[in-house]
């Protein structure tokens, strides 16, 4: 029988703690399919920017589980919406009305243009976008998708159509038919790649996976005239940067409203959470019951969803991201380091380009304390939460130069 994680961390000395894990590590092993790399410490707790391990290790946490837990771990009123919710009422299917989802739904469409009123609900973000997919082919009549390289929307079959990417794709051939991509940022290429049969373009606004690659100024203005000139629907996958970027949603940035914004990720700050949103004029034209989601919004969700709208706002945590995100930018360009080729992000989303790989930097920073993520083959990306302080970034800037001076000086 595995011992409980936070028993374990009350008691001093490490024979238990490193028992633990090899319990944990065993426990997950011998059970789960193997899809994921694992990294060789086990999470346990968390509060803020800070996790513990079961050994009672802390780490700064700039990974963020992938964006999700966009407030933090243990946020004092997420966790206070959650208890309260699930004292109450933990599903409620959309056949019927509930009042906390509608009242959920009030505060996103506050924050959404008037032209995105209408919701459609799932758990994850490679939903949302399935959601996406779906309708732009049932309200335009065509079938074809084009998408961009280096773009990530997920893994169910549509969303993985999507993806270009081999490595998510070569497995589970052959993908759905009519899909296509082109190179991000190329306008000309996204031009010849629309036919009258194409039901829609997705693009990221930020490619998160592909390596924190910011859509060049005018392409997605390029995007949003090329999809109305040829009656085709612009969906914008906002999986990873909505919230994040210093505003709501990413696309304000540009001022190109998509007919689609998929969100998920940091929206519930960690319980799963998807989201489709479109206009009255698309949402009219869908057959209704042709598409469905058992969990979507469901009232524990929607409460946790509600309390992060509320954080966000009543600590200011959009101007906040904005400037942390600008300073980090500043801190880790500064570092004029030879072993990194580029620095790039938008908000709280970062990435550094290195000129190696960025298995060894991760293994190296994990060692002393902090979380971070890769995206591709030679690049961090740092995912912190929006409560990230100057204090968290100094240490990361500090401890990547050191990293880098001891490697280039090898």
């Amino acid at each position: 029988m595995i011992e409980r994680s936070d028993e374990v961390i009350s008691r001093k000395g490490g024979g238990n703690a490193a028992n633990k894990v090899v319990q944990i590590r065993a426990a997950e092993d011998n059970t789960v399919v193997p899809m994921y790399t694992k990294r060789d410490i086990a999470l346990v707790r968390g509060d803020g920017y800070h996790l513990w391990d079961s050994d009672g290790k802390r780490y700064m946490d700039f990974a963020s589980n992938y964006g999700v837990n966009i407030l933090g771990h243990a946020n004092p009123a997420v966790t206070a919406a959650i208890t309260e919710q699930a004292g109450k009422l933990l599903s409620c299917h959309q056949s019927f009305y509930n009042d906390v989802r509608a009242a959920y739904l009030d505060r996103l469409t506050g924050l959404a243009p008037v032209e995105l009123h209408r919701v459609f609900f799932s758990n994850s973000g490679t939903e949302s976008v399935e959601a996406a997919l779906k309708f732009a082919r049932a309200a335009t009549g065509k079938t074809d998708v084009v998408s961009a390289r280096r773009g990530y929307h997920g893994r169910t079959y549509g969303a993985l159509s999507a993806t270009p990417e081999k490595k998510y794709r070569e497995p589970y051939l052959p993908v759905l038919e009519g899909f296509t991509s082109v190179a991000f940022g190329d306008a000309d290429a996204l031009a010849a790649a629309i036919t009258p049969e194409t039901a829609a373009v997705i693009l990221e606004p930020v490619q998160g996976e592909g390596g924190v690659h910011p859509a060049p100024e005018g392409y997605l203005q390029a995007a949003r005239t090329l999809t109305e000139q040829h009656g085709t629907m612009l969906i914008l996958d906002e999986v990873q940067t909505g919230f994040r970027t210093g505003r709501w949603f990413a696309w304000q940035h540009s001022g190109v409203l998509p007919d689609f914004l998929c969100l998920s990720k940091g929206i519930a700050n960690g319980v799963p959470m998807g989201v489709t949103l479109t206009s009255e004029e698309i949402a009219s034209i869908l057959p209704a019951g042709s598409h469905g989601n058992t969990f979507g919004g469901n009232p524990l969700a929607a409460a946790a969803a509600l309390a992060v709208i509320e954080e966000i706002e009543s600590r200011e945590l959009l101007a906040h991201s904005a400037y942390m995100g600008e300073y980090m930018l500043q801190r880790l360009r500064g570092l004029e380091q030879p072993g990194i080729r580029e620095v790039r992000g938008l908000g709280l989303i970062v990435a550094i380009d290195l000129r190696e790989r960025a298995t060894r930097y991760l293994r190296a920073l994990q060692d002393r304390g902090i979380i971070a993520l890769s995206a591709g083959p030679t690049t961090l990306r740092f995912l912190p939460p929006l409560v990230i302080d100057r204090e968290a970034i100094d240490a990361l800037a500090d401890t990547l130069n050191d990293l880098l001076t001891r490697r280039s000086q090898a």
